[in-house]
């Protein structure tokens, strides 16, 4: 898998294809939006929706973790969707997956879906902060346009670049790289995009799930 290495707040993080930030002088883990419980919410309201996406996100967590060897993994809000999340299935998968990576510490910054579906349950030895979390030159939030003085990193807004011809149009996850703070792409699957504008001094990192590419 490709990655793009960029240098803010005076170090070095790397955007990985699979829609996350590795911060490798800390080894951490970066992960915006991942909404455990999302589908099992709209089921719960009686719309048919694919079961499965914990599992999926679990597995591509753990890929990430192994692959780059994180010892920490940071969550920008939005950890669960609602309420619903809480129901048994979703519990057992991550209380399952927390079982294999004991060692591993996990600290959520709360988002605004996080405060509507409550905390997670506390056998998951979770660290749950508030925004902003400040970290060496960072401020880890869910929402980008806090002013913390310092480097914001940020989701929330699920950020998605068109790429378009005369004759089609793709729409990708991405990476919105400014110079006071970074948005990053929705971790979940079955979490959706928002098409963003390219402010001034943003610099546009799209991802394709396999490669990372710099939007000129």
């Amino acid at each position: 898998m490709s990655v793009n290495a960029v240098d803010v707040a005076g170090e070095r993080l790397l955007l990985l294809p699979e829609k996350a930030v590795y911060w490798p002088a800390r080894e951490m883990l970066i992960i915006a939006d991942i909404h455990f419980g999302k589908a099992a919410s709209f089921r719960a309201l009686g719309v048919p929706v694919p079961r499965g996406t914990t599992t999926e996100n679990l597995l591509g967590l753990d890929a990430l973790i192994q692959a780059h060897g994180a010892r920490h993994v940071m969550f920008l809000g939005d950890f669960l969707h609602a309420r619903a999340a809480h129901a048994s299935s979703t519990q057992r998968a991550m209380l399952a997956w927390r079982e294999t990576r004991r060692d591993l510490r996990l600290t959520l910054v709360r988002g605004n879906h996080d405060k509507h579906a409550g905390d997670p349950a506390a056998v998951l030895g979770i660290e749950l902060v508030d925004e902003p979390h400040a970290v060496g030159p960072f401020s880890f939030c869910h929402h980008p346009d806090l002013d913390t003085g310092a480097y914001v990193m940020a989701g929330h807004v699920h950020p998605a670049w068109v790429l378009a011809t005369r004759f089609d149009a793709l729409r990708l996850p991405c990476f919105v790289v400014g110079s006071h703070r970074m948005i990053l792409p929705s971790f979940g699957s079955f979490t959706g995009g928002h098409v963003v504008t390219r402010e001034a001094g943003d610099a546009i990192f799209v991802t394709s799930g396999e490669a990372v590419h710099s939007v000129r």
